[in-house]
């Protein structure tokens, strides 16, 4: 099997031999893994000015920065970041990426209509108008949901070129969920059950995001009915034993391995975890999909990353 066949697998909670499909939602260190600029990290903004050639060298390059890392270090999909962010972009670097790798790792585009924690600039209001003004908030979120639903009709036109997509919009804090039971009821609810619903008619795959601590929140996260929830926070105190436990034959399960050990832990205690997150999460042989606790970011030494892809390597296998 392919690394997108083995992570549809996953994702559908089947067994099968072989490692444990591995990815990571975001992969920063690229310039110091493969010498490449991450596309987030560059600056388009003369790219209405550059010629036919130019264009296509940038795609290419995005591209190629892409499957390199997913070769190097064996992962089984890839979330495309495309820079800048238009329909013809995002199209050409998908067919690029086919066109190098063929059907070899499962794509990912993002997608994701629902409310996130606001930033502290706009926190008073956006809290304000949850109870003040309602509607206010629902016509926001109508938008949001038309908008990509038409997304999804996009790609959709645009066959084999995506597999899911991954939601990322953030509810939690490490604490507790900034919504409360109720607001979730009401604001997240209905339009992460739709668009979900529509992804998987249309024949999409969906990866639900938010870090943080979601015991308060991951039952109705999972009755929403995405393929898998994304990232099992130790930092926000989800234990993922307790979770496969209680939710793994119904949802797949994607993350855990601690970011904050990994950055600041000593190199025992980090090796420690990663093994700890991949003998709790291949629990009964399915349903798991290997990363860190959120993504590979700017700031984390690539040696701390290398050494947990070499435990992953070496001992995630289901015998």
């Amino acid at each position: 099997m392919t690394p997108r066949e083995k992570f549809i697998k996953a994702l559908k909670r089947e067994k099968f031999t072989g490692h444990v499909p591995h990815f990571e939602l975001v992969f920063f260190l690229t310039m110091e893994s493969i010498g490449k600029v991450h596309p987030s990290h560059r600056n388009y903004g003369q790219w209405n000015q550059m010629s036919k050639n130019e264009r296509k060298q940038h795609i290419r390059d995005i591209a190629l920065c892409h499957t390199e890392i997913a070769e190097k270090y064996n992962h089984f999909a890839i979330f495309v970041h495309p820079n800048p962010h238009t329909e013809e972009v995002m199209t050409a670097i998908h067919e690029e990426i086919r066109e190098l790798s063929g059907d070899k790792y499962f794509l990912l585009s993002y997608s994701d209509p629902t409310l996130s924690i606001p930033n502290g600039n706009n926190m008073v209001d956006f809290s304000v108008d949850l109870y003040e003004r309602p509607e206010k908030i629902h016509e926001q979120l109508k938008r949001n949901l038309e908008n990509e639903i038409k997304r999804c009709d996009f790609w959709k036109k645009h066959g084999g070129l995506v597999d899911g997509f991954g939601m990322c919009s953030d509810y939690c804090f490490n604490v507790n969920c900034f919504f409360t039971p109720e607001l979730f009821d009401e604001f997240i609810t209905p339009y992460l059950s739709e668009i979900i619903a529509y992804f998987r008619s249309s024949g999409f795959y969906s990866i639900k995001h938010t870090d943080g601590n979601i015991n308060g929140i991951v039952q109705k996260m999972v009755d929403c009915k995405p393929d898998a929830i994304h990232s099992i926070d130790p930092q926000g105190g989800v234990d993922l034993k307790t979770i496969k436990k209680q939710y793994g034959d119904k949802v797949c399960l994607i993350g855990n391995v601690n970011c904050g050990l990994m950055q600041t832990g000593t190199i025992e205690e980090m090796e420690a975890d990663v093994r700890r997150s991949l003998r709790d999460g291949m629990e009964g042989g399915y349903g798991y999909i290997f990363s860190t606790s959120n993504c590979v970011f700017t700031g984390l030494e690539l040696d701390r990353y290398e050494k947990m892809h070499k435990i992953w390597r070496e001992e995630g296998i289901y015998k």
